[in-house]
């Protein structure tokens, strides 16, 4: 579970907020940390190892047992910023293993084939047409359940297939609620998405889908070809999507494979649902609320920019104190001394090398 998912604290207080920017920080260091590492992994440490006939199979997802016959049992079908993290993170305690778009990246297998069938068409055909994603595929990786949109927006394909499937409508207090945290989030991760496609894959794959998902929510397919980082959404046709993907729903999914749902009730309602027996005497998950996820975005950018720049600078400082026999630090107090001697006495600055550089 989310570190401190289940912390109960004031909404609107001091440690809220300062609770909010530490999971930010982690989270987003926590992704950062992933996606470089596996970069790292999978392109400069993993040929050598293949070189050696080692292979460790490190970030390669688990996938299901061959012959098992696990389906799809529940799925979340509410936009993004409904609550759909925190279900997720109720519907692993609950004995469904669960995926949310935000670990996407974490399945190659799972996102690739978003990106072949769905993502990449759209924007080659520079329309958002909906593809024939294979559902399985997430089965098979041990999932029997999914929250967050894309998925959401397949219910009608899911219920067909999955007969036995149950549907959350997850929902905000009313749809204005629900735009200015959907707006907040796309604005968050548009610059973070568009830095990070630059050098790694599994981030120019969701760049992509950020595309598909702009054009679809907002009915424009321009989203699919404009510049990077992606305009802002539309707020009239965002909140005519949300209201009438929510309508659909309720029209199509029949009444009892369907519970519509707001993670503000806790518990009792998502157990009753799920015939759980005993509902967790836990408190209810809550997280990814929206300061954190401006938070994770930040961090997600900084902290691997700030790495860089170390080793970079580390690097440069150790060429120039071999070309210069002086470090960075003992040139620049030289260098300060003279302008100071200049600016205070009018001398004129000459530079004395070094006596190790005169040998």
């Amino acid at each position: 579970m989310a570190m401190g998912a289940k912390l109960q604290l004031e909404p609107g207080s001091l440690m809220e907020t300062l609770y909010d920017i530490y999971i930010g920080i982690v989270v987003g260091a926590n992704h950062s940390f992933y996606i470089v590492s596996r970069w790292w992994y999978l392109n400069l440490f993993r040929p050598i190892l293949l070189a050696f006939g080692i292979d460790w199979g490190v970030f390669e997802a688990k996938t299901a047992a061959a012959g098992t016959k696990e389906t799809l049992k529940v799925v979340a079908v509410g936009y993004g910023r409904t609550g759909t993290y925190s279900l997720m993170l109720a519907l692993d305690e609950l004995g469904f293993p669960c995926l949310h778009t935000q670990h996407l990246y974490e399945h190659n297998e799972i996102i690739s084939m978003w990106t072949n069938e769905v993502f990449t068409p759209a924007v080659k055909a520079n329309h958002a047409s909906m593809g024939k994603p294979d559902f399985q595929l997430i089965v098979d990786h041990g999932f029997t359940a999914t929250a967050d949109l894309p998925m959401a927006l397949y219910f009608d394909q899911i219920a067909e297939q999955y007969p036995d499937c149950k549907f959350i409508l997850t929902t905000r207090d009313n749809s204005e609620v629900w735009f200015r945290s959907w707006d907040t989030l796309t604005k968050s991760i548009t610059q973070p998405t568009h830095l990070g496609a630059w050098f790694f894959t599994n981030v120019r794959q969701y760049s992509l889908y950020l595309r598909w998902l702009f054009s679809v929510v907002n009915k424009d397919d321009s989203y699919l070809t404009a510049k990077l980082p992606l305009p802002d959404q539309n707020r009239e046709a965002a909140i005519a999507s949300y209201e009438e993907h929510n309508k659909r729903v309720r029209e199509l999914i029949p009444a009892d494979r369907l519970l519509e749902y707001n993670v503000k009730q806790g518990w009792e309602p998502l157990c009753q649902f799920l015939n759980i027996a005993q509902c967790p005497d836990t408190p209810f998950p809550k997280t990814n609320s929206a300061r954190s996820v401006q938070v994770q975005a930040i961090s997600a950018t900084i902290i691997p920019l700030v790495i860089v720049l170390f080793i970079l600078f580390t690097a440069f400082a150790k060429f120039f104190q071999k070309a210069t026999n002086q470090t960075v630090l003992q040139w620049t107090n030289c260098r300060s001394k003279q302008l100071l001697r200049k600016v205070l006495l009018g001398e004129k600055v000459v530079y004395v090398p070094s006596k190790k550089q005169k040998l």
